[in-house]
């Protein structure tokens, strides 16, 4: 694809995901542009177009697929709807950049990669702690040597506010949330792959929704194959702000990502020290998801394989889909297509 040719982006979901990564598309990536956007939801995706100047708007996302003048599309729907949408694009053939998780099941996973393979399209999954810069200067480290061998891990996600558990999915620690730190600490071990899982789940903040198959509080332990041991821990509640962090100890040394404080300033009061932090994720990590789509738009244009691959999507999912069953087995359990 010419080096000069802009990129007409497609949207799909219009939602508060899908807003940040229109406005994102729209503003932010030199050499693309934000073409059209599709949303079932009446009025959604007008919306959206009249706030980015947008012309072309669908209710129907085949029919942005099916759309000639677009190049790629942006996948932001809800998450039981990517691997199809994915499989669509692919066909249609269009380059993918989807929203986590990929897709909820293995062979789901499969078929998107191999759609996406077989069309010969570019095929990226947000996940954006690959962009952020603690993070990959972390994975740089690793690579480098810089801390010996990885032996222990740790990445943790703590939303802010738990917001309604009766319109969860089931299974939504595990599959959207956690799956960022499966695919983080996989990054963190580059070329190692988790082979076993032992979870402890529970539902703390909303317990009358465990019965209905809602957790909101989880620590997921991980074996890989190299030796290594790490832990992935998630929670709906922490009162004081939006928290992702990371931590890699090795033989020689220690490496360690992520602030949830909003700046460096700190204020010195009567009453203790005080700091200022962040309630959304598109505020934390805000530079690295406008990185990743970047990323996308570059690899597209140069067909360059992508940071965050569909492969590794599956193998974030591969460890998810061993923590629920961890979870309904109260055992550990082999993560499916393990190495021996």
């Amino acid at each position: 694809m010419s080096t000069s040719k802009i990129i007409r982006l497609g949207l799909i979901g219009a939602g508060r995901m899908g807003s940040f990564h229109g406005l994102s598309a729209a503003r932010h990536i030199p050499g693309a542009c934000l073409a059209a956007i599709a949303d079932p939801t009446p009025g959604q995706a007008a919306r959206l177009a009249a706030e980015l100047d947008v012309q072309k708007v669908y209710t129907d996302p085949q029919q942005l697929l099916d759309d000639p003048d677009i190049d790629a599309v942006l996948i932001a729907a809800p998450a039981r709807s990517h691997a199809e949408l994915v499989i669509s694009a692919a066909r249609a053939g269009k380059g993918v950049f989807c929203e986590k998780p990929m897709a909820i099941t293995l062979d789901e996973a499969d078929r998107a990669i191999a759609a996406a393979a077989d069309a010969r399209v570019t095929l990226q999954v947000g996940f954006n702690r690959r962009f952020a810069k603690s993070f990959r200067t972390a994975h740089l480290d690793v690579v480098a040597g810089r801390i010996g061998t990885p032996q222990l891990l740790r990445s943790l996600t703590r939303d802010p506010a738990l917001n309604n558990p009766a319109a969860s999915p089931q299974w939504v620690i595990f599959l959207e949330t956690l799956i960022h730190d499966f695919d983080t600490l996989r990054y963190l071990n580059p070329g190692a792959e988790a082979i076993e899982v032992f979870v402890m789940a529970d539902a703390l903040i909303a317990p009358a929704y465990k019965d209905k198959g809602f957790l909101d509080t989880a620590v997921v332990t991980i074996r890989f194959d190299n030796g290594a041991i790490a832990t992935a821990e998630a929670n709906f509640q922490a009162v004081y702000g939006y928290d992702v962090r990371g931590e890699v100890f090795g033989s020689a040394g220690m490496l360690t990502m992520g602030n949830v404080n909003d700046s460096d300033l700190l204020r010195y009061l009567a009453n203790g020290v005080q700091a200022d932090t962040q309630r959304m994720d598109t505020d934390l990590l805000r530079d690295a998801y406008v990185a990743e789509l970047n990323h996308f738009v570059s690899c597209v244009r140069s067909g360059e394989k992508p940071l965050a691959s569909g492969e590794d999507a599956r193998a974030a999912l591969a460890i998810a889909r061993a923590c629920i069953e961890s979870f309904q087995q109260g055992t550990p359990v082999r993560v499916q297509g393990a190495r021996s």
